[in-house]
């Protein structure tokens, strides 16, 4: 008795294993996974070249620094240009930002700006300086914010020895996430942000395959590293902020990120033997 129930049990788990992967008739085939095709293999000398340009220089304390050559130059110490007021139709008469600029910055006055140009995959690069005299204290404090639409704001404020709540201090995600470490310099020094943000990917059937994605640093120091931000959404417009405090900003350029190959040379001829 005790062996027929023993033999019993081993039919049924060997009937389980045999059926238990196999498909339900009404149930659909699952297509394989689409792969994209390698277009190229690895070291292959047939690959275009990567387009050359001129890197520039850093800043220094002193002296702002000179932008890639192939960067979209939105402030050069000159004029806004390329702004418009906030509120204000860009072709509008009243439109030109009323900012003071002088010995190669603006001072941020009489109302936020916003970029003629809009961007997708990019990265941008701007320097900012609150008042070296300290007013204030908290959000009240050389406060302003870079935004980059449906990434939010990259928070201004002067969080040097001045306590606030932490994504709300200088560098935060606004609302979202504080960075990683307050890298801030004396107020009346000169920071810079260097923002790499790239566009939801979306497929042909407008599914996203891949969040935005944005990388922030800091006085070169990495205070968010590849934050995703979910949703579908395209372009971009930059915005400053005007919250009262008269921040200054120079050297601000964008350099639009192509894919890989995009914008390549083709591989010299080979040389004749």
């Amino acid at each position: 008795m005790r062996r027929a129930a023993v033999a019993a049990a081993l039919l049924a788990a060997v009937t389980f294993t045999l059926f238990a992967d196999e498909p339900k008739k009404d149930e659909p085939k699952k297509e394989p996974e689409k792969k994209e095709p390698v277009k190229y293999k690895s070291n292959d000398r047939t690959r275009p070249r990567p387009k050359v340009i001129d890197p520039g220089t850093a800043s220094t304390a002193d002296q702002p620094g000179k932008p890639p050559s192939d960067a979209v130059i939105l402030f050069d110490g000159k004029d806004l240009s390329e702004w418009y007021r906030s509120g204000k139709k860009p072709d509008a008469e009243d439109a030109a930002p009323t900012w003071k600029i002088e010995n190669g910055y603006a001072e941020l006055k009489g109302g936020g700006i916003n970029s003629k140009q809009k961007f997708g995959n990019a990265q941008l690069h701007l320097e900012w300086a609150t008042p070296m005299e300290v007013k204030g204290n908290d959000q009240g404090r050389g406060n302003s914010g870079l935004y980059l639409g449906n990434f939010g704001e990259v928070q201004i404020l002067d969080s040097f020895e001045n306590d606030t709540y932490p994504d709300g201090q200088a560098s935060a995600l606004y609302g979202k996430f504080p960075p990683l470490v307050n890298a801030s310099r004396k107020p009346g020094e000169w920071q810079t942000y260097d923002i790499i943000a790239h566009l939801p990917k979306v497929d042909d059937a407008g599914k996203v395959t891949r969040p935005g994605i944005i990388t922030v640093l800091h006085n070169g120091v990495v205070v968010h590293h590849a934050v995703e931000f979910g949703g579908k959404f395209g372009e971009y417009q930059l915005h400053i902020q005007d919250h009262g405090n008269p921040i200054r900003f120079r050297n601000i350029w964008v350099r639009r990120l192509a894919n890989y190959d995009v914008e390549s040379t083709p591989p010299p001829e080979p040389k004749k033997k």
